[in-house]
């Protein structure tokens, strides 16, 4: 069997369209992203990043007035089929905030909240997930002796990893990061893409950047948006040494954006 045929799609994206209204922000996006890599989407504020990454997870769904024509398919299913449980598929693909969002519960609760959500009542399972998902967000040895302690009391860039094993709680194959870390500062930013490419070893990754350099050290490929198009999607290396269009070039390089 061939690598290419051992390649497994996580999300595959066909002509898909959105309005909010009259405004037509994201205009025939095609693009496929694999299981366990991470696609990093560049390009300037207001050009359908954030707009496109909410697709995934249906969180548009929640904006008056929204359109949305086009096919999202998760391992082959169609996230937007009238017989998808939109809870389940939050469920299978998390999401991380700009801004860290820690409930103003204690560590330990922000962890189990999802699953207790989803069931699970059991306290020796929520400890074991708890820890679990503390220890993949690489933040266990810094708060293991401070379950009970508020999550607001944590650092920034603590509070961002709580937000990501918040997310990793509920078992998703999916996680979506919305600028994870421009509300940080440079040695917890760092921790946070350390993070990243650990976590692409069990998880498939979309992330919204504004660095292009975070988007050159973390990812496997990269997507540029303008003007709610995909200008360009490839391998990082590749879009960032030789991109193919004019846009990306005149953008990598500072021209505008």
């Amino acid at each position: 069997m061939t690598q290419a045929m051992m390649t497994r799609h996580a999300i595959e994206v066909k002509d898909l369209d959105l309005h909010y209204g009259e405004k037509q922000a994201l205009k025939k996006i095609n693009m496929t992203i694999e299981e366990n890599t991470v696609a990093a989407l560049i390009g300037p504020s207001g050009c359908g990043k954030s707009t496109f990454l909410r697709t995934i997870n249906r969180m548009n769904d929640m904006i008056q007035g929204v359109r949305i024509d086009g096919v999202i398919t998760l391992h082959g299913e169609n996230i937007y089929d009238k017989t998808i449980d939109v809870e389940v598929l939050r469920k299978e693909v998390g999401m991380v905030f700009q801004a860290p969002n820690p409930f103003p519960k204690s560590i330990y609760d922000n962890i189990a909240y999802g699953p207790r959500i989803h069931g699970q009542n059991n306290r020796k399972a929520l400890d074991e997930i708890v820890e679990k998902s503390l220890r993949q967000a690489a933040l266990w040895d810094e708060v293991k002796d401070r379950l009970k302690d508020r999550a607001t009391g944590l650092s920034g860039g603590q509070q961002q990893r709580l937000c990501i094993a918040r997310a990793l709680a509920v078992e998703p194959d999916i996680v979506l990061m919305d600028e994870p870390t421009s509300a940080l500062d440079p040695i917890s930013t760092a921790k946070i893409e350390e993070l990243i490419q650990d976590l692409k070893q069990r998880y498939t990754i979309v992330i919204v950047t504004h660095n292009m350099q975070q988007a050159a050290r973390i990812s496997d490929k990269t997507a540029f948006f303008l003007n709610g198009e995909l200008v360009e999607y490839n391998d990082t290396e590749t879009l960032f040494s030789n991109p193919k269009d004019k846009r990306t070039e005149d953008y990598i390089t500072g021209r505008f954006g």
